[in-house]
């Protein structure tokens, strides 16, 4: 009686390749130093805990339907915004991914990264980290009008120590863009420069292959072969 051929469970396999694919889209590549692979992982962190803040509050009495699908969509999207920043240190922030219609596998430019994430940065950091101080330590809003009596910092207890709890991280939000960003574009121009430069050990040896951009073979022999070849 011949043994059943052994089949493999799709379920255990399926698992595993999406932590392998997950874990290979977002791994950092090479020359990201430790603390920007921290700091990427941490932007997202710091925006999470305003989302879920306001999540129960589309849940309410009293709020339209467009206003809970308002609040539900700044959630998502605060949070995408801030996983974007993973994009800085990861292999699908310098080469498109597979999913990109048109531009699958193609370099992504340097400054197509680089001047969004500065401009989101510099937007983050004046919104956030200047303004939000400014106007709490002044008990007026950004525009400078008095505080609402329904603004949750005007509660008090555990309400006002909760809002605060939430809030307070977005602060480091556009700091910490902005140090990813330029990391980053300090490894892409650094790259770059090393990709297109001349390599002195080709004009020293006539080797290519010193520089690691091909070798000498079908071209005729090394320069120093030919040198022999043409002195006897």
């Amino acid at each position: 009686m011949q043994p059943l051929p052994h089949v493999e469970e799709p379920t255990a396999t399926h698992p595993g390749r999406l932590r392998a694919a997950w874990r290979a889209a977002h791994e950092p590549v090479g020359g990201v130093s430790r603390q920007m692979q921290l700091a990427a992982y941490a932007v997202p962190l710091t925006v999470l805990p305003s989302s879920i803040w306001r999540l129960p509050a589309a849940f309410g009495n009293g709020i339209g339907v467009g206003e809970r699908v308002y609040i539900v969509f700044l959630s998502v999207m605060s949070e995408v915004s801030a996983f974007t920043a993973i994009g800085l240190i990861a292999r699908w922030g310098e080469v498109f991914p597979r999913w990109v219609p048109l531009l699958r596998g193609r370099r992504v430019p340097t400054k197509a990264a680089v001047i969004p994430a500065a401009v989101g940065a510099t937007i983050l950091t004046l919104l956030f980290t200047l303004l939000f101080i400014a106007s709490e330590i002044r008990g007026t809003t950004i525009r400078g009008d008095d505080l609402p009596d329904s603004y949750p910092g005007q509660a008090g207890g555990w309400e006002a120590a909760w809002f605060y709890l939430c809030y307070a991280p977005l602060v480091l939000w556009g700091p910490m863009l902005a140090v990813l960003t330029v990391a980053y574009w300090k490894r892409r121009h650094t790259a770059e420069k090393v990709q297109h430069s001349p390599c002195p050990q080709t004009e020293l040896t006539g080797r290519r292959i010193a520089c690691g951009h091909g070798d000498d073979r079908g071209s005729g022999g090394s320069f120093t072969g030919r040198a022999l070849g043409s002195g006897g």
